[in-house]
């Protein structure tokens, strides 16, 4: 575990994220509301001229100054071509702002209901936008940002949890052994024929608010990759399900970008590299006390004899045809 693995935001008191706000000309009327995010710190507020504000404060060491600003920048690009989406504001000519140790940026408050996944009007218009997100984002990659691979999304995860002392002593032999059949499954279906560009990263639900239409939050995880990372996480329920879900999302994408349907193979997969991952950044992020108090179950027995039996399941998973498209694809 590295040093910057133990930071906890611990410093950050409310007294320093109010002159940090004013270190840039915005003074806070009402308290700091702390807003769902865990990799970073992230509060609305209401300004002394009335107007709502959310600020995000960068987690130190996550990503350096250039690749936050590709970010914002990709945000700015993306709002210019009138897709609706939080972007960062600029003061002084900056979104990314710096004071004392912290980086933060500010953005609009900008609310709005639960999207809808079973909603088929709903995911219409999302696959409608995703496709005009996806035509910007193919007019140049990230130069900065990382592309979703293996070593990021496998490898890493791995040699980390091996280090660590979550998993129960009675299920390392199983655990290990699974986890490593799942990762030369994923490998073996892995290839860098796939075209990538620059997309969301987290198209997940929770990052699409709906204001009578989907509004997209939170580019923090940004990178290339295949245009079907952005789709498969809105796909839910059975297959027969995910397949009416994905050719209404596919209909509506394609009049504003071409969808490679080779990269159906990759659902599966994609899924696979989420699940190594995501147990991974609980474990690297464990220090922060944030983490034990949000996902108590993390340390748990159980929840690591629920990780080897869903190891078994996305392994069967991946024995099974991909989603194919409807005839008239």
């Amino acid at each position: 575990m590295t040093a910057h693995d133990d930071f906890s935001f611990a410093d950050l008191t409310p007294d320093q994220l109010l002159n940090a706000l004013e270190s840039i000309g915005i003074y806070a009327a009402s308290g700091l509301l702390p807003l769902n995010s865990y990799e970073n710190r992230v509060y609305q507020f209401t300004s002394d001229e009335g107007q709502r504000f959310v600020t995000k404060f960068y987690r130190p060491q996550r990503w350096t100054d250039t690749q936050i600003q590709e970010e914002h920048d990709f945000a700015a690009e993306l709002a210019g071509q009138d897709i609706p989406l939080a972007a960062p504001i600029a003061i002084g000519g900056h979104t990314l702002h710096h004071f004392e140790q912290h980086r933060f940026a500010l953005f609009p408050s900008v609310g709005g209901r639960e999207f809808e996944v079973d909603n088929f009007d709903q995911l219409e218009q999302v696959g409608r936008f995703l496709g005009r997100i996806h035509k910007v984002g193919q007019h140049k990659a990230f130069a900065h940002r990382p592309t979703l691979g293996l070593d990021e999304y496998l490898h890493q995860p791995r040699a980390l949890l091996e280090q660590s002392t979550f998993i129960p002593t009675h299920l390392e032999n199983a655990f290990f052994q699974d986890l490593d059949r799942l990762i030369k499954a994923l490998s073996e279906r892995w290839h860098n024929d796939w075209h990538t560009q620059r997309i969301h990263g987290d198209c997940h639900p929770g990052n699409i608010l709906w204001r009578d239409g989907p509004l997209f939050v939170d580019l923090d995880d940004a990178r290339n990759g295949p245009a079907v990372q952005d789709l498969w996480m809105l796909l839910n329920g059975s297959r027969a399900d995910q397949l009416a879900q994905l050719d209404i999302l596919l209909e509506a994408y394609s009049e504003f970008s071409d969808f490679d349907a080779r990269e159906l193979q990759l659902i599966e997969p994609l899924r696979g590299l989420r699940m190594v991952h995501y147990m991974a950044w609980l474990a690297k992020r464990w220090q922060d006390p944030a983490f034990p108090r949000a996902f108590p179950w993390f340390a748990d027995a159980k929840y690591w004899e629920g990780q080897v039996l869903a190891i078994k399941e996305q392994l069967a998973a991946l024995e099974e045809p991909p989603l194919q498209l409807m005839p008239q694809w």
